[in-house]
């Protein structure tokens, strides 16, 4: 057994309460995380066509090799099964998770669990090493997830705090248990409801908690003595340094320690990007920390703490920091919902809708079911639909959600992550090429911009096996007047180039992020404007990280293959639960002017204008025939994390274009699609996989398969 791996997954039977061990090494190829836990879904659960809340559902919860360690940002791991969120289809999907329970996991000698059936009585899980202890849950049913982790937390120890000494079976430790639990959001059969961990940190994709709820299962509560074999510690420390030193500067957007705060990081990672409140509130994340926290309650707790103790992913509904563009605000405020309106939102204060007093009433309407609050639980689409009003609020953008329900982290103009949730299963939510473009606009304000042929050359050299075509970072799209749609189709967002770029994306992130456990928000990172030849740690370190660990001495091309076989198991799955070439298109909005980046934009100039705009509104944009493809000086208008400027490609130079206004043609979409299921090796006509891939990645049973259900691509 390769060092990393304790060589043994614990797999629980929740229907029969019992408990089975599975082989690591049976799906070591797979690596962990996704990898594995899509290979023991295919071959645990026989009918993959199954909703999320079916007994039947196999739920994984799979760290990855380098999970509590000393690796810097890599001890994430991934949730996995049916889930109940994504529309119209309950995909096999993914939430990923970071804090401390994938160590601890390992720490009790596991390299994951498994979830099977459905328990017949409210259960917690109670780990302590080799130990598996099925308690009732009865009394924690209904409660928030901080006194009922408080509560197994002293069930478990008899103590209250860090710093006591515990002991069990001669072995004696001052650490408490790692919790996953859930809270009236899960128990209610919420479509939104998170898995927690810990304070504020959380699986919130796919509506994970609604599918523990289903399967009567409150917590699972781990708690370890043992250590993690290391091939090679003193490779690992030295990478460690190196890291440190090159991922400075970036790592210091992190949040901020106040008299009131303190900054944390997930186990072994030196990026402080979560606060830890001295009033215990809840929510620590980075990007969510400021939704709904005007006016908080008189206990201090602010709408963000609320919504994570009743263990809801508020993103459907809320937004993040943004109030007037909500969908069901901006319903509100057309006159359409409201007291006694055509949609009745009742129970909901909804002239106080960014206020903690709006979220403890909006968490309660969801966990009761009560009045707008039985429609909201299921998610907004499915409200939508419920409402009639679904075709019409995607086509406008109303109703922002951009593919199976998910709304986008930048899906425009950073089609990668567009292409990358409409071709996978959810919002990737990914955001290491972002950093990467911000690396490039600039490092301290009045830089000079890096010239972007500079750029594309070193992120094209690392992008293995297609360092040889810089062109897959030319993001030229039809432009407004549809001028320049042939340039788009041969080189530019609906290319086959731009098809290699979103494999080669899939596959990096399947494995590094999905599999290994390397955080998404720092890797990968490859360009950086404060090093003398503007080159960063990945993807060396992360190869250098995995092999010190492991012993193993993979190259990265073989990482890449890796993640091509997850991604092609990932796709037969989806494939055997209807998915199909025809179904792979983006809400209406993503094609007209007035949807796509436009409506965020929107959204965002209600928060005020960007960083160098004019008084009156965001600076003119050029259009692509205006663009001068020369190096441009200064700092940008806003970067990247505004929407902003790509790499284009034009006339043989490299510019940079603002792609503030860029949105779809359903043509050139039809023609990237054809691309792109060329360059994965999947029909065109159908989008499914061909044997001839399966076979080559070593994958001939998943083939067989999809012949036996008339599914296998020719």
């Amino acid at each position: 057994m390769a060092a990393g791996y304790t060589g043994k997954i614990l797999l629980i039977d929740l229907t029969h309460e019992t408990t089975g061990i599975l082989d690591t090494e049976k799906y070591i190829d797979f690596c962990g995380g996704n990898g594995m836990s899509a290979a023991i879904f295919w071959d645990l659960c026989e009918e993959k066509a199954i909703s999320g809340f079916d007994p039947r559902n196999v739920v994984t919860v799979m760290p990855g090799p380098l999970a509590g360690t000393m690796v810097p940002g890599a001890s994430r791991m991934e949730i996995c099964g049916v889930n109940v969120f994504s529309y119209p289809v309950e995909w096999f999907n993914r939430s990923n998770i970071g804090g401390f329970f994938g160590a601890m996991l390992k720490y009790a000698g596991w390299d994951g669990l498994v979830l099977t059936g459905k328990a017949s009585r409210h259960v917690w899980v109670n780990i302590i090493n080799d130990k598996v202890k099925f308690e009732e849950a009865d009394s924690l049913w209904g409660q928030l997830v901080d006194t009922a982790q408080e509560e197994i937390w002293k069930r478990v120890t008899g103590k209250s705090s860090f710093g006591d000494w515990f002991s069990f079976n001669e072995e004696l430790t001052t650490q408490g248990p790692s919790i996953l639990c859930i809270g009236p959001g899960g128990e209610s059969l919420s479509r939104m409801g998170t898995i927690q961990s810990g304070i504020g940190v959380s699986a919130s994709q796919g509506g994970f908690g609604g599918v523990w709820g289903s399967k009567n299962l409150k917590a699972v509560s781990v708690l370890g003595t043992g250590g993690i074999q290391v091939a090679d510690p003193a490779a690992v420390f030295a990478l460690r340094k190196q890291a440190g030193k090159l991922l400075e500067a970036l790592t210091a957007h992190q949040a901020q320690a106040t008299a009131e705060s303190r900054q944390v990081s997930c186990i072994g990672c030196f990026w402080k990007c979560k606060s830890r409140q001295r009033s215990g509130g809840m929510h620590d994340a980075m990007c969510l920390r400021e939704m709904y926290r005007t006016d908080p309650l008189p206990s201090g707790r602010t709408g963000s703490d609320i919504i994570s103790l009743y263990g809801y992913n508020m993103n459907d509904i809320g937004g993040v920091g943004i109030t007037d563009g909500t969908y069901i605000n901006k319903l509100y405020k057309m006159g359409v919902l409201g007291p006694g309106k055509q949609i009745d939102s009742s129970p909901l204060p909804m002239e106080k809708f960014a206020d903690a007093e709006f979220a403890e009433a909006l968490c309660k309407a969801l966990s009761n079911r009560e009045g707008i609050g039985a429609d909201l639980t299921e998610g907004l689409m499915r409200a939508a639909k419920k409402w009639g009003r679904l075709e019409q609020d995607l086509e406008s953008g109303l109703l922002h959600k951009s593919a199976w329900g998910y709304g986008w982290h930048w899906h425009l103009p950073f089609v990668e992550q567009g292409y990358g949730s409409l071709f996978g299963e959810r919002d990737t939510d990914e955001h290491g090429f972002s950093m990467n473009r911000l690396w490039m606009d600039y490092k301290t304000v009045g830089m000079d911009r890096i010239p972007p042929e500079k750029f594309v050359k070193i992120m094209t050299a690392k992008m293995t096996p297609y360092e040889d075509d810089p062109l897959m970072w030319d993001f030229t799209w039809q432009g407004p007047d549809g001028s320049n749609l042939e340039h788009a189709m041969k080189t530019g967002i609906y290319s086959e180039h731009k098809a290699r770029f979103v494999a080669w994306h899939r596959h990096y992130t399947r494995f590094w992020t999905e599999s290994v456990g390397f955080c998404d928000h720092l890797y990968p990172v490859y360009f950086d404007a404060g090093t003398p030849d503007y080159s960063s740690v990945s993807h060396d370190t992360e190869l250098k990280f995995y092999n010190a660990v492991t012993g193993k001495n993979i190259t990265f091309a073989q990482s890449m293959e890796t993640g091509r076989k997850i991604w092609n198991l990932n796709r037969a799955i989806w494939t055997l639960q209807g998915r199909h070439r025809n179904m792979e298109n983006f809400a209406g909005f993503m094609y007209t002017p007035e949807g796509a980046l436009n409506v965020l934009m929107k959204q965002f100039a209600m928060m005020g204008p960007p960083p160098g705009a004019a008084p009156g509104g965001p600076e003119e944009k050029p259009s692509i025939q205006e663009i001068d493809c020369q190096p441009a000086k200064g700092p940008p208008a806003h970067g990247p994390a505004q929407g902003g400027e790509m790499t284009v490609y034009n006339n043989g130079n490299w510019g940079m274009q603002d792609m503030s206004d860029m949105y779809l043609d359903k043509t050139g979409m039809e023609n990237w699609k054809t691309n792109f299921y060329k360059v994965e090796g999947w029909d065109v006509n159908t989008g499914w996989p061909t044997r001839k891939t399966l076979e080559e990645l070593d994958l001939k049973k998943v083939a067989d398969a999809l012949e036996k259900a008339g599914k296998l691509g020719k």
